[in-house]
């Protein structure tokens, strides 16, 4: 985030009673420093680059100039490295601030840091100070005076300075602070703005206004997007404990599971449970729409299969009539996709009957294939629901790959050569990845959506069910 000069002329803010053209600047640059703030929280292009995860609740900003730049980052965000002088460009007298934000909201806040522009290497550049000792640690610890605004015009004139506060100041080479509270009457306290002089100084009434008016803009704009970020993490939540916390062990056969949820939540499921005389009921499907409407209906039509697959379950498409015809009773407006496999691992049965899904692919040494499964309509669009079940052979050593529409969709090609790429990234698994049921996901995870092999960030909901025969 962009943070221009408060006073490069070197003489003190208050000694100007019209602004000066470098004054104008300063006002000017506040306005560049916020905007910049919005891109670097919304995402949008043009904001700076962002860093790996770092300590929820911090945003720093840090002024637009190459020749000499202040960054701030760490544990406790009062920090600051030491400026670079830029030789023949700037006068020794011309002074620039350095500002930063410290975000420290009640229930939570940012999960990454983002504008800092600190390479891994500059990390043990920073300096950090006790928040008690500072300015806007008054100011978030909400000490009487600390309201409004905490002005600190002559660091090392005050006799009160900490002492820690005052060897890190005189080592970076700031002499001043100006202080705001980031709070509104609905989130209360999010954070301070805090703003470090090289010399003594204090900002004009006039650029007082300009940057109140700022940091409310910048404080409402927060507790949106701090707002959002609960609402998706509450949603992101539901969606896990909707799915199995832990995967069925039975011999002969290993699973894996792979789910990377879109932000707003969708209504991809998958499940895996044990069976009557050693069998295993794997089964994938999708709800259609997202958000909590979509997890609240995917969990109850993966409750609904799981009572159908233990009374029923060595028929698959006694599954899905029960599942369907359920669907269409209770939520006939709503549409739904599903698979349900019943294996057998001590004899490398596999009978399986899909509703509008896609085929699983079997993984080998041999062969990498689809299953030939004959073409049925979802579940809920047809007024009497059928299709045949289909038998399958996974040798030793291969493994069943079940997935959702989302892994194809989110290649953004047409259906044919999505498939063609799923193909191909299934026939390029390492070899030494071909005996771990989880290694051949993420491999397939990856080839498929390079940029969503993590959680989130994608708009389609992708689940990925990996079931490896010994």
């Amino acid at each position: 985030m962009r943070c221009y000069s408060a006073n490069r002329t070197g003489r003190k803010a208050g000694c100007h009673e019209r602004p000066s053209p470098a004054e104008s600047g300063w006002n000017r640059s506040y306005g560049s420093c916020f905007n910049a703030h919005f891109r670097a929280f919304d995402g949008r292009p043009g904001s700076p680059g962002s860093l790996p995860p770092g300590p929820p609740g911090l945003l720093g900003v840090r002024p637009h100039d190459p020749a000499r730049t202040h960054r701030a980052a760490g544990p406790n965000p009062y920090a600051r490295r030491r400026p670079a002088r830029a030789a023949g460009r700037r006068s020794r007298s011309r002074r620039r601030p350095a500002g930063l934000l410290v975000l420290e909201p009640a229930a939570g806040g940012p999960s990454t840091t983002i504008g800092l522009g600190l390479a891994h290497a500059e990390l043990g550049h920073i300096e950090t100070v006790p928040r008690s000792a500072t300015s806007y640690g008054r100011i978030l610890d909400g000490l009487p005076g600390a309201q409004t605004s905490l002005t600190s015009p002559d660091l090392f004139g005050d006799e009160n300075l900490d002492p820690r506060h005052r060897e890190v100041a005189a080592r970076l080479g700031y002499a001043a602070s100006y202080a705001l509270p980031l709070a509104t009457e609905a989130a209360g306290l999010l954070g301070a703005a805090v703003w470090l002089y090289d010399e003594p100084a204090e900002p004009l009434e006039r650029q007082r206004h300009l940057v109140g008016l700022y940091t409310r803009y910048a404080t409402e704009h927060l507790a949106r997007l701090l707002e959002l970020e609960r609402a998706r993490a509450d949603v992101a939540t539901l969606a896990e404990e909707l799915l199995p916390t832990r995967l069925p062990r039975i011999p002969g056969v290993r699973l894996a599971a792979r789910h990377r949820p879109p932000p707003q939540g969708g209504g991809d499921w998958y499940d895996a449970l044990p069976l009557p005389d050693g069998a295993l009921g794997l089964a994938v499907g999708s709800v259609g729409g997202s958000g909590p409407g979509a997890l609240a209906a995917m969990g109850r039509l993966r409750a609904s299969l799981r009572a159908y697959a233990v009374m029923e379950g060595e028929d698959p498409v006694a599954v899905l009539s029960d599942l369907e015809l359920l669907l269409r009773l209770t939520e006939p407006a709503r549409a739904a996709t599903a698979l349900f496999a019943y294996c057998e691992p001590a004899r490398r049965r596999i009978v399986l009957a899909g509703a509008g899904h896609s085929p699983p692919l079997v993984i080998g040494e041999r062969r990498t294939e689809f299953v030939e499964t004959t073409l049925s309509a979802p579940l809920g669009m047809l007024s009497c629901w059928e299709a045949p079940s289909v038998e399958c052979a996974p040798g030793p050593g291969e493994t069943v790959l079940l997935y959702t529409d989302g892994l194809l969709r989110g290649t953004g090609d047409a259906m044919d050569r999505a498939f063609a790429r799923l193909h191909s990234a299934a026939a390029c698994v390492p070899k030494a990845a071909r005996h771990d049921p989880g290694a051949i996901a993420d491999h397939v995870l990856r080839a498929m959506l390079p940029e969503g092999s993590g959680q989130g960030g994608g708009t389609e909901d992708v689940v990925i069910l990996a079931a490896h025969f010994d």
